[in-house]
């Protein structure tokens, strides 16, 4: 798997939040948290990407996975 740079948004103690970061975890990669109760920027930032939940990853600055969809977050992992 190739290593790229991946943030996640979350809120703390949502099922599919949980479950990303499960994913990520169990993969190895690397990713930030941007925490939408605790920072108000991120939630500013989610505004500007067109939505307004969580979870939300971020990879490679350009690539956008809206909830936890698996196939698509292995697909971008592996091919990036």
């Amino acid at each position: 798997m190739v290593q790229r740079d991946v943030t996640l948004f979350v809120q703390p103690g949502w099922l599919f939040c949980s479950r990303t970061e499960e994913f990520l975890r169990e993969r190895g990669v690397d990713y930030a948290v941007r925490n939408v109760y605790e920072d108000q920027e991120a939630i500013a930032e989610l505004e500007r990407m067109g939505t307004m939940t969580t979870p939300v990853t971020v990879i490679g600055g350009e690539e956008v996975v809206v909830g936890f969809d698996r196939k698509k977050l292995e697909r971008l992992l592996e091919t990036r």
